[in-house]
C-alpha cells in the first residue's frame, strides 16, 4: 500500500484544519467578523504550533526549569525597551524564543500595553512571531479589557492556519468574564465543545465556573463541576474554592460547607488558605463568631495553615462593621507579631470602623499615620473619611477631604460622589448637591441606581418632591423606573409633603409595571393614609397585604395603632392590640406614648393595661433582665 509523501500529508492535514476553522469563523462571526470589531493594526507572520500557556498565570516560561536567561530577568520597563532595541539591531535577528522571553517578562511586570507595542514592532521588523507570541499578545489584550482585540488576533490565527489550543480559548473566555460578558462566554464555550475545536481542560472549566459564579449562577457552576468529573477532568482546588467563595458571598454557608466536605473527604483535595478564608468571610457576614473561632483553630492546629493578610483583613473588616474596633485593633497587633504587614485594605477597614462610630479624631489619626507606615491612601480611604464627616454633619471637613482626592492625583469614584451628595442633602445644601452632580457627570462618572436613590431621597427630604419626580421621569424607562426602593422613596416623600394623590398614583404604577410592593411600600402608604385620616382605605390596604403574600409586620401595626389614636378611633384600638398580641408583635416608643396619654385622659381599664403590658418590649421597661 502506497503512502503519501509527508509534505502532502501535512498539506492535507492543514486543508482539513482550515475547513474546520473556517466553519468556526462563521459561527463566531459576532466576535471575529463583527463590523464593530477593532481591526488588527499590524500584520502577522505565519506561525507554528507547539506551546503551552495558562490563562491563570502570567508566567510564559518555555524553558522548563533551566536557569533564567537575561531576557527573563528584567525588572524595569526601560531595561526591556533597551534590550529590545539591541535585539532588533542584530544580524541575523535572535530567535523568536528570545523575543517571547522578553514579552513574557513584561507581562510578569504587568506592562501589558508595552508588551503589545513590542509585539507590533516584532511584526514590523520581520520577527517570525509564532503561536506562543500570539498567545502572549491575546493575554495582554484580555488583561486590559480589550478582549475584542484578542478576538481580532484569533481571526489572524485562523487566516494563517495557526491552530489555537485550549489555553488560547481559555484566555479569551477569561477576558469576556473580566468584561462581564457572561452570555457571550457561555455561547463561546458551548461552540468550542459542539465543534470539538479543543478538549476543555481543568483550566477552561475553572474559568467557566468563575464566570458563572460571578453572576450568581451557583447551581449551574456546581453542575459544571459534576460534568467535569463525568468527563474524567478532575476538578482542582481552584474550581472548588471558586464555588465555595460564591456560596459564602450569597450567604449560602451550609451549602458551602457541604461542598467543602465533599472536596476534602470524598475527593481528597486539601483546602488551602483561600478556601478557609472564604468560609471565614461567610461566617463573619452572618455574625457566627463561635464558628469563626473554631474554623481558625482547625485551620492552624489541625491543617497547619496560617492565616494570610487576606484572612486577617477580613476579620478586621468584620469586627469594624459590628463596631468592635478594639477587637479589630487586636487582630492587627496579632498580624504584626506574626510578621504579616497590614496593607491599605486592612487600614481602610479600621478607618471606616472608627468613622461608623463617629470617632473622627481617631479615624483621622490612623489616616495621618499611613504615610509613616509606607502606605498610600486610596479612593476608598478618602471615601470612608468623607462618609464619617458627613454622618457627623461636618460638611466642610467632608468637602475638604473630597477635594483632597483630586489634589492627590486620584479620581473620585461613584461611591465618593454619592457619599458627598448624601452629606450635602443632609444639611439642606441642595444647590451645592446639584452642582456636584453636574461635576460628577462632567468627569465621566455615570450615576448608578444608588446615586439616583440618594438624590431623590435628598430632594424629597428637603420638600422638593416635584423636582424629584421630574428627575425620575427624565431618566425614563431605565432600571430606576423598575426599582421598588426608588418608588418607596418617592411615595414616602410625596405622602409626607401632603401630596397623597401623587403617592397613590405612584403606588398604582407599581401594578402597571409588574412590580410587587414590599412591606415597606405598604407601611409608607398606610402611614400616609392614616396621616390624612383615611383610615378606611388604610384598612383595605392592610387586608390586601395578606392577599398579596406580603404579611404586615410590627411596623405596620404600630403605624395603624398611631393612626387610630391620633384620629380618636378608640373603639378599634383594643381589637388591634389583641391582634398584635396574637402575632407576638411589640409596641414602639411612639405608640406606647400615645397609649399612655389616652389612659391618663380617661378611666384606666385593668384588662387594657395588662394587654399593653404584654406588648411592651423588655428593653423599654427599665427592669434588669
Amino acid at each position: 500500500m502506497l503512502t503519501k509523501p509527508k509534505s502532502e500529508q501535512r498539506r492535507s492535514m492543514m486543508t482539513h484544519l482550515n475547513s474546520r476553522l473556517q466553519g468556526f469563523i462563521k459561527l463566531t462571526g459576532n466576535f471575529i467578523a463583527n463590523p464593530f470589531l477593532p481591526p488588527l493594526k499590524y500584520p502577522l507572520s505565519s506561525s507554528r504550533l507547539g506551546f503551552q500557556f495558562s490563562p491563570h498565570s502570567t508566567s510564559f516560561s518555555n524553558n522548563g526549569d533551566r536557569p533564567l536567561s537575561r531576557y527573563q530577568k528584567l525588572t524595569k520597563l526601560d531595561d526591556a525597551f533597551n534590550l529590545f532595541d539591541e535585539m532588533i539591531q542584530r544580524k541575523p535577528l535572535p530567535s523568536v524564543i528570545k523575543f517571547n522571553q522578553l514579552l513574557s517578562a513584561l507581562t510578569k511586570l504587568k506592562h501589558f500595553s508595552s508588551c503589545l507595542h513590542l509585539f507590533k514592532q516584532m511584526c514590523v521588523v520581520g520577527v517570525p512571531v509564532d503561536a506562543y507570541s500570539m498567545n502572549i499578545a491575546i493575554k495582554c489584550c484580555c488583561q486590559m479589557s480589550r478582549t475584542n482585540d484578542g478576538f481580532a488576533l484569533l481571526g489572524c490565527c485562523f487566516r494563517r492556519a495557526v491552530v489555537p489550543n485550549v489555553f488560547t480559548f481559555s484566555t479569551l473566555l477569561d477576558g469576556l468574564i473580566r468584561e462581564d460578558r457572561i452570555i457571550e462566554t457561555e455561547r463561546l464555550f458551548k461552540k468550542l465543545i459542539k465543534h470539538k475545536l479543543c478538549e476543555p481542560n481543568v483550566v477552561m472549566h475553572s474559568t467557566m465556573i468563575k464566570g458563572l459564579c460571578k453572576v450568581g449562577n451557583n447551581d449551574i457552576a456546581i453542575g459544571l463541576l459534576r460534568l467535569m468529573d463525568e468527563r474524567g477532568c478532575k476538578p482542582d482546588i481552584y474550581a472548588y474554592s471558586t464555588i465555595i467563595d460564591s456560596l459564602c458571598k450569597d450567604k449560602m454557608i451550609e451549602d458551602a460547607f457541604k461542598l467543602f466536605n465533599e472536596m476534602v473527604f470524598a475527593k481528597g483535595i486539601q483546602p488551602d488558605v483561600i478556601t478557609y478564608t472564604s468560609l471565614i468571610h461567610g461566617l463573619c457576614n452572618l455574625g457566627r463568631w463561635d464558628e469563626v473561632s473554631e474554623l481558625l483553630k482547625e485551620m492552624e492546629e489541625d491543617v497547619r495553615i496560617s492565616p494570610d493578610i487576606q484572612t486577617f483583613s477580613i476579620l478586621v473588616d468584620a469586627f469594624c462593621k459590628e463596631g468592635r474596633v478594639d477587637e479589630a485593633e487586636a487582630v492587627i497587633d496579632i498580624m504584626v507579631e506574626r510578621g504579616e504587614v497590614p496593607n491599605i485594605v486592612t487600614y481602610n477597614s479600621l478607618i471606616d470602623g472608627y468613622c461608623l462610630r463617629g470617632e473622627m479624631t481617631k479615624a483621622r489619626s490612623i489616616f495621618d499615620s499611613l504615610t509613616s507606615n509606607g502606605l498610600v491612601p486610596d479612593v476608598v480611604t478618602y471615601s470612608s473619611l468623607v462618609n464619617g464627616y458627613c454622618k457627623s454633619l461636618k460638611i466642610e471637613e467632608a468637602m475638604h477631604m473630597f477635594h483632597e482626592i483630586t489634589r492627590k492625583g486620584l479620581k473620585p469614584d461613584i461611591v465618593s460622589y454619592s457619599t458627598m451628595l448624601q452629606g450635602l442633602f443632609r444639611v439642606a445644601r441642595c444647590g451645592d448637591a446639584r452642582k456636584l452632580f453636574d461635576e460628577m457627570r462632567a468627569a465621566g462618572q455615570i450615576p448608578n441606581e444608588y446615586t439616583y436613590g440618594v438624590i431623590l431621597d435628598g430632594l424629597c427630604n428637603n420638600h422638593q418632591v416635584e423636582e424629584a419626580l421630574s428627575l425620575f421621569h427624565l431618566v425614563g424607562e431605565s432600571k430606576l423606573n423598575y426599582n421598588i426602593v426608588v418608588y418607596n422613596i418617592l411615595i414616602e416623600g410625596a405622602s409626607k409633603c401632603g401630596k397623597l394623590d401623587t403617592a397613590k398614583t405612584l403606588f398604582h404604577d407599581l401594578t402597571l409595571k409588574g412590580l410587587q410592593p414590599n412591606v415597606r411600600t405598604f407601611n409608607i402608604m398606610i402611614s400616609g393614609l392614616c396621616r390624612e385620616g383615611q383610615l378606611k382605605e388604610a384598612k383595605l390596604l392592610l387586608l390586601k397585604m395578606d392577599e398579596s403574600g406580603c404579611p404586615p409586620d410590627t411596623v405596620t401595626y404600630n403605624v395603624f395603632l398611631q393612626g387610630y389614636l391620633r384620629n380618636k378611633h378608640f373603639d378599634d384600638v383594643e381589637m388591634l392590640l389583641h391582634e398584635m398580641d396574637g402575632r407576638r408583635y411589640s409596641l414602639d416608643a411612639s405608640s406606647l406614648s400615645l397609649l399612655i396619654d389616652q389612659i391618663a385622659a380617661g378611666s384606666p381599664d385593668r384588662r387594657m393595661i395588662e394587654l399593653i403590658g404584654r406588648l411592651v418590649p423588655k428593653e423599654m421597661m427599665n427592669i434588669p433582665a
